[in-house]
Parts: structure tokens; C-alpha cells; sequence
């Protein structure tokens, strides 16, 4: 799916939805899917997954027409890489329009998903929310040398401020009440994430924990 054209319709939601049952998943998405552009999924964590999730969870992004993201968050060798993406219990190439990829193996990393997939497209998280995070500034700046040299398959970046105008920039941690949670992240307003070149932001609890979801998911939308 195009983001431009999603985020043109749909508008900047990135829903993260790091839930545990595929039922309460699949009620997210199609609860939501009217409000958001894309839906963050973490699969792995689904207690009771089975392909039928997946077969289901397609159908609803279709009907709602916004993009499925595994954050995956690939981080070793290419053919690991490759084994990971296109095979074991999730079969991620099957069915996710988005990926994601941590930088630090280098370029092999990116290898590995095209060797699954050649059309593959990903992000490269090159910043992140949480508190006293290892990455600095040059690991940032060696993140989007890769993304240069990948441009065909990097659709932008998961990050705290806009690298290059020419990728996307996607901003997780975002909370409109809250400026830290317990275990080390921290958060930013919306405001905030715009003003820094954000193109889509990324929110998870404050929606899905929220006593009425669709209508907080309204609210970062304004």
C-alpha cells in the first residue's frame, strides 16, 4: 500500500496493537480500522495464534483499507533474516504490507528480506523512545546511509525526528496524558512528534486501553 495516498485518506494513525489474543486483536482492527491508516501488529505475542488469525486479519485491512506493519524489528545475519521473514509458525512475508529492521548488522540485514521477498518494503528504526536507549547520533546517521542504499525497499524510519524528507517518518511513544510509563519509555504529545517531521504517529495503549477506543483514536487525529 502507498502511505502517502493512506495518510492522504486516512490521516497520521499508526495503531499499535500489542495485544494477546487474536479475538482482542482482531476486535481492534475492525473496530478501528475506520480511524487508522495502518495497524501495528506484534505477533508473536498472541497466545493462541493460528493461521485463521492472519487469514481474518487480512480481511479486515481490506475492508478498512489500512496497511498491516509486523514490528518485527529484524536485527541479525541475512540468512537468519531471511529464515525468520519468510518461514516458521508466522510466515511474515505471506502477509504483512510492512516490516521493520534494526540497522546495527548492516546491510545484510536488508539483504535477508529481499532474498525472502524482493518486494519487500521496511523501515529502519534509527530512534528510539525509550530511556537511555544505546543508539546516538552516528549509529542515526549510518541508519540512513543504509536507507539510501536500499531506497527501492526503505519506505522511511521509525524515529524521533524527520532524517530526510524524502523517507517517511514514523514516531512511536506518543501519549497526549502521560510522559513516561515504568518500565523506561518515554512519551511525546502529537505536537510534539509533527513539529519534529513526524509523517505518522504510533499509539498503542492510550487507544487500546482507553474505556472508548474509537473515540480516543478520534482524539489523536484531531
Amino acid at each position: 500500500m502507498n502511505l502517502k495516498d493512506l495518510k492522504s485518506k486516512k490521516g497520521p494513525l499508526c495503531l499499535s496493537a500489542d495485544v494477546t489474543s487474536s479475538q482482542e486483536l482482531l476486535n481492534l482492527a475492525d473496530k478501528l480500522g475506520p480511524e487508522i491508516s495502518i495497524l501495528k501488529t506484534h505477533i508473536d505475542i498472541l497466545a493462541d495464534f493460528s493461521p485463521d488469525t492472519i487469514d481474518k486479519l487480512k480481511k479486515i485491512a481490506e475492508k478498512h483499507q489500512f496497511a498491516l506493519f509486523e514490528d518485527r524489528k529484524f536485527a541479525d545475519i541475512g540468512s537468519t533474516v531471511q529464515k525468520q521473514y519468510a518461514g516458521g509458525l508466522y510466515q511474515i512475508a505471506k502477509w504483512a504490507d510492512i516490516v521493520n529492521f534494526h540497522p546495527l548488522p548492516g546491510p545484510g540485514v536488508i539483504e535477508g528480506l529481499i532474498a525472502a521477498n524482493p518486494n519487500v518494503k521496511c523501515l529502519a528504526v534509527a530512534e528510539m523512545s525509550s530511556h537511555a536507549n544505546l543508539i546516538d547520533k552516528r549509529y542515526t546517521e549510518a541508519s540512513l546511509q543504509i536507507a539510501h542504499q536500499f531506497r527501492d525497499h526503505v519506505l522511511g524510519f521509525i524515529a524521533q525526528n524527520q532524517l530526510d524528507p524524502n523517507f517517511f517518518t514514523l514516531t512511536p511513544g506518543i501519549h497526549l496524558d502521560q510522559k513516561q510509563d515504568k518500565m523506561g519509555q518515554r512519551y511525546r504529545t502529537p505536537k510534539e512528534a509533527y513539529a519534529s517531521g513526524s509523517d505518522f504517529i504510533i499509539v498503542g495503549r492510550a487507544i487500546t486501553h482507553a474505556e472508548d477506543p474509537v473515540k480516543e483514536a478520534k482524539r489523536y487525529k484531531l
